[in-house]
């Protein structure tokens, strides 16, 4: 194969991957392995740490194999930790500035796809978009809280063009990976294969363009992507945790044009779609016999986030799995308990959340919403902001705005420091979970 384009390649590579395996040997082993980077003919995949070694001695000659079928005769795999460096002599050193990594799951699918009223109308842009690039909505934008399908919906698309599109080429990206091979084609000198990469596509998905905000260079690079794409008729569809308008940091010119296609929300799921997404799994999965009222518990407890959704019924099973127990209401229970206290249906408000916070760690609001970072009103703070992104819909920026009008980063922040810290200091973790039981979160 010449002149590889290491997207296809690595599409490709993953299909038969996951059809060369059982599906548990493939969600247990193999779903985990990312790509890293094409150098000639030899495939660089990165594994985490815990499954690395057990994929080198089971799996490199198989893998070896496929990459024989996909890339040609001579093809090997070379599989690295992920902050190993990866030292390959390239036949083509200047290929690596022009290549542009990007991982597509061929399990995300529109015929995957669970459709319910939270989502009917960005699955129905987003399958439009796939059948008619650039012709039906150009851009696509579909915003929405995390875990609720959109980077799904962006796989199903690149994945239908792949297949069905007669040759036109999809790329998906995330603004963390755009950035990533903008800066380091700064620093190497390409920025024309940089920019072949980017703009000689047919569709270009973008994940998270939230994270634009404040990257005044990225930003500048992007906006002529977009706009190079745009007048070439090429289809864009992209992602956000929140609408356009909310994008206060952004550039009007760009914001303006993200609002200039069609602009679509995903919300969390009800109850239906939520039983519908655990049977969907169970049955692709084949994971055995499960109390039909244990899946109706997962989706009572695990309300507002798809992804926490199936990470809650992979954690039911394999806790039976590995104790000999059936997966029944009452080990759900157990398990939900121990690992999802967290996710509870959102009832309150900012301002109740504030004030139940405030006479839980015996301090005033004035103190809560002030600068001070002594203790224990720093914490009172984080907890606060934690409780109010998960007890509420209310958005980061909103949320930001209610503690003094702060950035919605601050608010990110604070709600990475309490989840770490609840989950290794117990009296943290009580604090917490007493005052979500207050709230009415259980």
């Amino acid at each position: 194969m010449s002149d590889p384009d290491p997207a296809t390649i690595w599409h490709r590579f993953r299909t038969e991957a996951q059809r060369a395996v059982s599906e548990s040997t493939w969600h247990i082993w193999l779903e985990r392995v990312g790509f890293r980077e094409l150098a000639g003919t030899t495939l660089v995949l990165e594994a985490p740490d815990d499954v690395r070694s057990w994929v080198e001695t089971r799996f490199t000659r198989l893998l070896n194999a496929l990459a024989e079928t996909v890339i040609g005769p001579g093809a090997r795999v070379d599989i690295v930790g992920p902050q190993e460096q990866v030292e390959i002599e390239r036949p083509r050193p200047e290929a690596q500035r022009a290549q542009i990594a990007q991982e597509l799951n061929p399990r995300l699918t529109f015929d995957q796809f669970v459709i319910g009223d939270c989502n009917r109308l960005a699955h129905a842009a987003a399958l439009a978009v796939a059948e008619m690039p650039g012709l039906a909505y150009n851009p696509l934008f579909i915003c929405g809280p995390p875990g609720l399908g959109k980077t799904h919906l962006l796989h199903s698309i690149a994945n239908y063009v792949h297949e069905h599109g007669a040759g036109l080429t999809a790329r998906y990206t995330t603004v963390e990976a755009f950035t990533d091979h903008f800066v380091g084609a700064l620093k190497d000198g390409g920025m024309e294969a940089f920019k072949a990469a980017y703009r000689g596509v047919d569709v270009l998905l973008v994940d998270d363009v939230q994270f634009l905000q404040s990257r005044a260079k990225t930003e500048q690079e992007f906006f002529h992507t977009f706009n190079a794409l745009h007048q070439a008729g090429a289809q864009l569809v992209l992602t956000s945790d929140r609408p356009p308008r909310d994008l206060e940091a952004l550039e009007d010119r760009l914001r303006e044009r993200f609002e200039a296609g069609l602009v679509c929300d995903v919300k969390p799921p009800e109850r239906a779609t939520r039983l519908t997404v655990l049977r969907k799994r169970v049955a692709q999965d084949d994971v055995g016999d499960i109390d039909p009222q244990a899946l109706e518990l997962i989706a009572d407890r695990v309300a507002t986030n798809l992804r926490a959704l199936e990470g809650a019924l992979i954690r039911v099973v394999a806790f039976g799995s590995l104790t000999g127990r059936p997966v029944t209401p009452e080990l759900a229970n157990e398990v939900l308990d121990g690992l999802y206290p967290q996710l509870k249906p959102k009832v309150r408000s900012v301002k109740e959340i504030q004030e139940q916070t405030c006479a839980a760690f015996g301090i005033t609001m004035d103190d809560l919403l002030s600068s001070t970072r002594t203790q224990p009103v720093a914490f009172a703070r984080q907890v606060a902001m934690y409780l109010s992104r998960e007890l509420t819909d209310v958005s980061l920026p909103a949320i930001g705005r209610a503690f003094g009008n702060r950035n919605h980063t601050t608010v990110m922040h604070a709600c990475k420091r309490t989840a770490e810290r609840i989950a290794t200091d117990k009296d943290a973790y009580e604090a917490v979970r007493k005052l979500t039981r207050e709230l009415g979160g259980e």
